[in-house]
């Protein structure tokens, strides 16, 4: 998926630095998303998440808070306070160049930010925590001993995961002044919470005072063992699959029309993970699912084989078909059930291949009938069975024609 760079005007006027990935494709809606505390746009939590929605039609804004990153200004002379005003600036940017955004999603303290900023956001609809702290002043316990010469000095340095950030007193009053719950109370979105019950930076109690806090709609998703950065890919996957499902019951993501002679529109499929083989298929921006390789082959499972999707397109045509038939003659067909496998045959197993010597695809259907029906009638359904359009197309020769694009 493309990315673009792109950068706005931060609360003080600085320039902040951020991303804007795009789908390859028409622009179904847009997300803001906010990072977590002195993280910044190019955590890996953040990437992945951002792919992800891309891969589904939305376009996802990602950006560096002021004095983080490449943004400008002094990161110890922020506070929460200019974290959401930062936010609304992004968001007024997004709206600037005709992409207002829909969907807010913040991770940590920058979930926090979005609770108090997204109804100051006008286009806002649906707004997505995760490992957000209910009490932003929590952010304070990783200071230690330092903050108590932030509150006499002014200013102190702080060791956070490693690197050394200088953090000021305005930070530490304004953090624990804030009170979210009536933001939450007066959110007129729906709310999806996500969290880690093993999350040891920002505890699953905080979780259940933003819901308890928020009107319905509201949701919440266990994030179960991930930790609070959500650094493990598949972790980082589950939740853009869930904000995906779950968004497009709030956001306005109309399907384009499809092409000229494709009535069921364009499949894409792209690479999830360039280091093996899983990829991402989307038909519309509403079904999802991943394809891949069993790991004796260099895949990692995560998804069915190219073979397993053409077997399903065969089994669920099957089903279908007989379906259609059955309701028809209005026969008492109470449930079908289709069972497919595949494996490559030498041609000379097939009487009416025209290359014995060549190795052919083979497909076993097993067809199960469910019902009070006749001899007669379970005949007639299993040979309307071959009248499956998809049974026919893999009977018949096809034409593949292929474009590269530039």
């Amino acid at each position: 998926m493309p990315t673009e760079k792109f950068s706005f005007r931060g609360h003080d006027g600085g320039a902040l630095d951020a991303r804007l990935d795009l789908p390859d494709g028409p622009v179904m809606a847009t997300a803001l998303f906010a990072h977590c505390f002195t993280c910044g746009k190019d955590i890996a939590a953040a990437r992945r998440i951002a792919k992800r929605l891309s891969v589904a039609g939305l376009a996802v804004l990602r950006f560096d808070f002021t004095g983080l990153g490449h943004s400008e200004g002094e990161f110890e002379n922020t506070t929460f306070t200019s974290n959401v005003d930062d936010l609304r600036a992004a968001a007024s940017a997004l709206a600037d160049r005709g992409m207002a955004p829909a969907l807010i999603i913040g991770h940590s303290l920058g979930g926090a930010a979005v609770l108090r900023a997204a109804g100051q956001i006008p286009s806002a609809k649906a707004v997505v925590t995760i490992g957000a702290p209910f009490d932003p002043g929590h952010v304070t316990h990783n200071f230690g001993d330092a903050l108590e010469k932030i509150t006499s000095d002014g200013v102190a340095e702080v060791d956070l995961g490693g690197r050394p950030f200088r953090i000021g007193r305005d930070f530490i009053e304004d953090v624990g002044a804030a009170r979210l719950g009536p933001d939450i109370g007066a959110l007129k979105m729906a709310l999806l919470v996500m969290h880690a019950p093993r999350d040891t930076v920002v505890g699953i109690e905080n979780a259940t005072e933003i819901f308890k806090a928020a009107k319905h709609p509201k949701s919440f998703v266990t994030l179960d063992s991930a930790d609070h950065l959500i650094s493990r890919a598949s972790d980082a996957e589950y939740a853009a699959d869930v904000i995906c499902a779950w968004a497009q019951r709030y956001l306005d993501m109309r399907r384009p029309a499809p092409p000229p002679g494709v009535p069921e529109g364009v499949v894409r499929v792209s690479e999830a993970d360039a280091g093996g083989f899983l990829q991402d298929v989307m038909a519309g921006p509403k079904h999802h699912t991943r394809a891949d390789e069993p790991e004796t082959y260099g895949g990692t499972d995560r998804g069915m084989t190219p073979y397993q999707f053409l077997a399903a397109g065969l089994g669920a045509c099957t089903a279908m078909t007989i379906r259609m038939y059955a309701r028809r003659k209005k026969w008492p067909l109470a449930h079908v059930q289709v069972d497919v496998t595949h494996e490559k045959v030498h041609a000379q197993d097939c009487k009416d291949c025209a290359d014995n010597g060549a190795k052919i695809d083979a497909f076993r259907r097993e067809i199960r009938l469910d019902g009070d029906l006749d001899e007669d009638q379970r005949a007639r359904l299993t040979e309307i069975a071959d009248r499956c359009p998809v049974h026919r197309t893999l009977e018949a020769e096809a034409r593949i024609e292929t474009v590269l694009v530039k």
